[in-house]
């Protein structure tokens, strides 16, 4: 079995074959795509998504890079929407939450505002969260430990040794995906090859975030086998074991995805 950590399937890349895509994915083993929200718009976008796909999850949260049209009040009605859920086994925890500090232009404070509205939710629910934290790895582990947050995912993690370390030592997990199959990716390489097995989970990032043979096309879920297997070639590990272990720790990052069987 392998488990699809991070996979935008509401993305309009998707409208014309959703469900085909979907399908495909079951067709190689993946059996669980969670699919996180990114905005107040796409909450009840991702919640039916998630409930009308054999296997699929949704998280709930606000993305650092839709705060510039966010509002305060988007923060209520995420409560609102987290406590309407508690109850649906497809529903698993805050995200896309987190902070990016590689797009020009977004403001930090603002950024910092929500991020730290949703930790708060997380912990008054005891909820794990998806992070974001493209270059911004140290600012969104300080609000973990601020908040103490220890269950999650750090999305697409690309930081140093010592950043990785930090995060798995708050009880965090990292998720690896396209790019670990690029050979001059060298630097999160040498992180998905040296790092404790049972800190790393996979991902698509789906549409984004393609893997090698698919440099500038359309990312889809049915490749996390593909790249699962980089992931086994680096770490001189058969592709079961590598399934069985990263799957293993996708449920103990998101316990909820236990919930319910795929």
């Amino acid at each position: 079995m392998w488990i699809d950590t991070h996979c935008h399937l509401d993305a309009a890349e998707f409208d014309a074959d959703r469900e085909a895509v979907a399908a495909a994915a079951r067709a190689v083993g993946v059996a669980r795509i969670v699919i996180p929200a990114v905005a107040r718009a796409n909450f009840d976008v991702v919640r039916t998504l998630a409930q009308r796909l054999d296997g699929a999850a949704y998280a709930l949260g606000i993305h650092p890079l839709f705060t510039p049209q966010a509002q305060e009040i988007d923060l209520d009605v995420l409560r609102r929407q987290i406590e309407a859920s508690l109850d649906d086994p497809c529903f698993i925890g805050l995200g896309e939450i987190g902070l990016d500090f590689f797009v020009p232009g977004l403001d930090v404070a603002r950024q910092q505002f929500f991020y730290e509205a949703q930790l708060a939710l997380a912990r008054e629910f005891a909820l794990p969260v998806i992070c974001h934290v493209r270059k911004a790895q140290d600012q969104v582990l300080k609000g973990l430990r601020r908040y103490g947050i220890q269950c999650g995912i750090a999305h697409a993690f690309n930081g140093s040794f010592q950043q990785a370390r930090a995060f798995i030592d708050q009880g965090m997990h990292l998720g690896m995906g396209g790019n670990v199959t690029f050979e001059r990716a060298l630097q999160i390489r040498r992180l998905a090859a040296q790092l404790p097995l049972d800190a790393l989970v996979l991902e698509t990032d789906s549409p984004d975030i393609a893997p090698a043979w698919r440099y500038r096309q359309r990312n889809t879920p049915d490749q996390i086998p593909a790249i699962g297997a980089c992931l086994a070639r680096l770490r001189a590990l058969d592709d079961t074991s590598l399934a069985l272990g990263t799957s293993a720790n996708a449920l103990a990052a998101l316990p909820r995805l236990a919930l319910s069987s795929a």
